[in-house]
């Protein structure tokens, strides 16, 4: 059945497969395997271009569903405004089958980008984690003028591969980053480092992003708010040593995906997106053939032991759901924040038989998995 057939089709139902050629470019993930309707959207999705224009939940116009109970629905700000709400940040896999999605579009501009990278060989550790603490405090400035950093290290190496800076001078990211390349030298850090000029967004991507491997590691992550860098740094920079020196391996994104920056979007997004400065993705290593029981030690490391390092930091805090714990305790209030309550019932308006189900997603609560895998009703 169809009852809520689209009012406002789309007026060009053969849209430009690309962006780039027309002019524009378009929220996305930094790897280029990431499909941009899925769960990337639904979920929250950080992008390169995240303190532009916000996150990629924030570019959504509508939805085309076909829900748990069989209807064909369209969700927008105008109809169907509460699945609108929910599929726009708030996870994908459990309110129905989406069909197509609709999306902002946002005029090109020429982009400039940044790699460096230094090892600790040959400097106290001290030093090293000193540089680290020092990038993280000049992270504020970078992600307010519109850029956005991915940067990784370890107790052997730092490197920041890349910062994208869309619609910023080749000048303007050089002053912003002086500050960081200063303090390095005072520290007598050994540094390699690229500028590259690119005319569109596309080309600053093809050049200076390529597809991460995946299936090599299990995952967890945080949140941290922009006042625990700007008034605990250090204790922020420790709390990644001890991960680093415990096994864990350290991603972050730095971005702005405020709500100012977003234009004020009204959707299920995580709070927790709205003052967080990094995204930090924490993973321990995955191998297929391995002694199972060490994998499982790895995992059930990253729950009661890496992740804890940052939660003792952030009270109360926020993971981006796409790349968290799946044991995540209380992954109600940390995936999903304030949201949760009002997202379980938009869930069994929807999906009133929970016939889609995954382990944290909303809702999940209604089944209980057996040893054997299948699911068991709670009640």
């Amino acid at each position: 059945p169809n009852p809520n057939p689209n009012p406002n089709p789309n007026p060009n139902p053969n849209p430009n497969p690309n962006p780039n050629a027309a002019g524009y470019q378009v929220v996305g993930g930094e790897c280029p395997t990431v499909g941009i309707a899925g769960g990337y959207s639904q979920g929250g999705g950080h992008s390169a271009l995240t303190s532009r224009h916000g996150l990629a939940a924030d570019q959504v116009l509508e939805w085309e569903v076909v829900t748990g109970t069989g209807n064909h629905l369209f969700a927008n700000r105008q109809n169907n405004t509460d699945l609108y709400w929910a599929l726009s940040g708030g996870g994908g896999g459990t309110y129905g089958v989406v069909l197509s999605m609709t999306s902002k579009l946002h005029p090109d501009t020429p982009t400039v980008g940044f790699n460096l990278t230094f090892t600790s060989a040959g400097i106290p550790m001290d030093t090293y984690y000193e540089a680290v603490t020092a990038y993280h405090a000049s992270l504020p400035a970078i992600v307010d003028a519109g850029a956005m950093s991915v940067w990784y290290f370890t107790n052997e190496s730092f490197a920041i591969s890349p910062i994208t800076a869309p619609g910023i001078t080749l000048s303007g990211l050089q002053d912003l980053l002086t500050p960081f390349m200063n303090e390095l030298d005072q520290l007598n850090i050994t540094y390699t480092h690229y500028f590259g000029q690119f005319s569109t967004y596309l080309e600053h991507f093809d050049t200076m992003f390529s597809p991460i491997q995946v299936g090599i590691a299990q995952y967890g992550g945080r949140l941290i708010p922009r006042s625990v860098v700007e008034n605990n740094n250090t204790a922020l920079t420790n709390a990644f040593r001890f991960i680093n020196e415990n096994g864990g391996q350290f991603i972050g994104v730095g971005i702005n995906a405020s709500l100012a920056r977003s234009g004020y979007p009204e959707n299920a997004v995580n709070p927790g997106w709205r003052d967080a400065l990094i995204d930090t993705t924490l993973t321990t290593p995955w191998n297929f053939t391995a002694p199972w029981e060490e994998m499982v030690a790895n995992k059930d490391k990253m729950t009661n032991l890496l992740i804890p390092a940052l939660a003792e930091l952030t009270p109360n805090g926020s993971c981006y759901l796409n790349e968290g714990d799946f044991q995540q305790p209380n992954f109600q209030e940390v995936f999903y924040g304030k949201n949760y309550e009002k997202l379980r019932e938009i869930k069994d308006k929807y999906d009133p038989h929970h016939m889609f189900y995954a382990t944290t997603a909303v809702g999940s609560e209604y089944w209980v998995p057996q040893k054997d895998g299948r699911l068991c009703k709670a009640n």
